[in-house]
């Protein structure tokens, strides 16, 4: 289930198996992923490589189609940076818990090469092994040995934040992955060709929504004489796919995460407000009416897609999603995938507000070096990642080879980004062509600031063509984009003390699962927002969500310093 999950992810980071990384050459000596001069040229280093291949043991995750030990991507960074690596492979399924137990063992690697979206460090773990000495500061070998790391972070404030301890040390790297279509991950799909039969026009409201979603129950927009129409589904994963946040948002601003607003520098909880009652009162009413699934708050991924293409009859309204493809097939001859359009966000009582997650960048770090590194292996490995700084290493990395996975742009190609120059044109993949194993995929995604993705050839402007994918949700997200609130809790950014990190996490999951559970119980009515409201609010009082919002106060404030 999260192999066919994250399948999805990586379709929409590589735009349809591209958009992710690439590159060639001996000489590390391309444009910049973010075009500006200091970051955009590998430097060779005048240190002198040792005669025989360095040994290097690497934990890493072995993703679907990627053989890491045949690898055409591993061959050359191993010829380039006179590397043998020992790989500790790892399914995907599992891998933050055995990431876990390799570091609790003693019998830990050189280096951990992770893939952000699957088995990455916390902020918490880089502290605590950082503190401990078994993740080793990669400060100096940054310095004398990594210019364009150095450069990037110069360009990017907010990524060297985000890299930087409060101590002072880079114990690891964070994946720097500005994913505009990942950066609002609440979105819906309507399903627009039963707006068209039934005479409807796109919501801009939560009552119009309300009203959609009662004419797809009762007027047979699929035809077929049966009401076997489900007007609005989801899930419970991840991907935008639970479907109380985006009805929220015309209420009270939803993060998705740990329910946070800020308001005037102040950090809030939204899930004690009167308006979280008051979206909460909304989102029973859709599902009183037997509007919304009760599956979406029970099902995973793979429930969900059978709702979606569903075999006897289009049945689906609306699916809740980062991306259709979650819950639609996009591939070529696909029955359902033009049928959906995003829905802007809603306008309800309190706003038209939409999840925003600060550019799609995840706090913690997916590469790292320990304790057990000889000092040519750190060298080795800080050259080879400071190449998957430039355009032409990040490409070659994530995406594969240059000449078997993308070619250089060529005149009169269209880049993704309005008024971006056109760099790089990915090579489809031909239907039945076995996987070419020529990149690293999720585990290369080191640098890939907005202008890098921008860049990226398109193969046209039909949206719905699944060569155009990432045009599609760039498009719907330009919806999405500027509706979120003008103070943002930067969860994803914010060191805490690390003398509160445990109890900040247990405080965190404690209130997290209790606001969530809580929600869906007065959705579906085993609890009453009238009756058992205000022990609902003392039962977030008892697990010390003052204490919680203290915490993070002071690390925000000290963030701001």
């Amino acid at each position: 289930m999260k192999k066919r999950l994250l399948s999805l992810l990586t379709l929409v980071l590589v735009t349809s198996v591209v958009l992710a990384a690439c590159g060639k050459n001996d000489k590390a000596s391309s444009p910049s992923a973010s075009g500006s001069a200091p970051a955009s040229e590998a430097v060779e280093s005048s240190a002198a490589a040792p005669t025989a291949p360095v040994d290097i043991s690497v934990f890493a995750v072995q993703e679907n189609n990627i053989d890491l030990k045949t690898n055409k991507f591993t061959a050359f960074a191993e010829e380039k940076f006179n590397i043998k690596f020992d790989w500790e492979l790892i399914p995907s399924d599992g891998a933050k818990e055995k990431r876990q137990i390799s570091l609790a063992s003693g019998d830990y690697p050189d280096a951990y090469m992770l893939t952000h979206y699957i088995d990455q460090f916390s902020q918490a773990d880089v502290m605590k092994y950082g503190q401990q000495g078994v993740l080793i500061p990669l400060n100096d070998l940054i310095d004398q040995y990594a210019p364009n790391i150095k450069a990037a972070m110069e360009a990017k404030p907010d990524m060297k934040a985000l890299n930087t301890a409060p101590d002072g040390n880079i114990y690891g790297l964070v994946a720097y992955t500005q994913c505009f279509h990942c950066s609002y991950p609440n979105k819906m799909w309507l399903n627009t060709k039963w707006l068209e039969k039934l005479n409807l026009q796109m919501p801009t409201t939560t009552e119009e929504f309300k009203k959609v979603l009662q004419a797809f129950k009762n007027d047979d927009p699929n035809g077929n004489g049966k009401k076997d129409e489900v007007p609005l589904s989801g899930s419970i994963e991840e991907f935008g796919v639970r479907v109380i946040p985006f009805l929220m948002n015309g209420f009270v601003y939803d993060d998705d995460r740990n329910y946070l607003n800020l308001s005037n520098g102040k950090v809030e909880s939204a899930a004690i407000k009167p308006e979280w009652k008051e979206g909460l009162t909304y989102v029973k009413s859709l599902y009183d009416e037997g509007l919304i699934d009760p599956g979406a708050f029970t099902q995973n991924a793979e429930a969900f897609k059978k709702i979606g293409e569903n075999a006897d009859a289009q049945i689906l309204g609306a699916g809740a999603g980062m991306h259709p493809a979650i819950f639609v097939n996009i591939d070529h001859g696909n029955k359902n995938a033009a049928d959906y359009s995003p829905v802007p966000p809603l306008t309800g009582p309190h706003g038209s507000l939409a999840t925003h997650d600060g550019g799609g960048v995840s706090p913690g770090a997916k590469f790292a070096i320990t304790n057990k590194a000889s000092k040519e292996a750190q060298i080795a490995l800080i050259k080879l990642v400071d190449y998957m700084f430039t355009s032409e290493g990040q490409t070659n990395g994530g995406s594969g080879m240059e000449g078997i996975d993308w070619e250089k742009a060529k005149p009169g190609d269209v880049a993704l980004g309005k008024g971006v120059e056109p760099k790089i044109r990915p090579i489809p993949a031909v239907e039945g062509e076995a996987p070419r194993n020529a990149g690293w995929s999720g585990m290369a995604h080191f640098f890939m600031p907005s202008e890098y993705r921008d860049s990226f050839v398109q193969a046209g402007t039909d949206i719905y063509d699944s060569a155009n994918y990432e045009l599609r949700l760039h498009q719907a997200t330009l919806l999405y984009q500027g509706h979120e609130p003008k103070e943002l809790f930067p969860l994803w950014s914010i060191w805490l003390d690390p003398a509160e990190t445990d109890e900040a996490s247990i405080l965190q999951t404690n209130l997290k699962n209790y606001i969530e559970q809580n929600a869906l119980q007065f959705v579906t009515g085993n609890k009453s927002l009238d009756k058992d409201w205000d022990s609902y609010v003392k039962g977030l009082k008892d697990l010390k969500v003052d204490r919680y919002l203290e915490i993070l106060q002071k690390a925000y404030d000290s963030s701001k310093k």
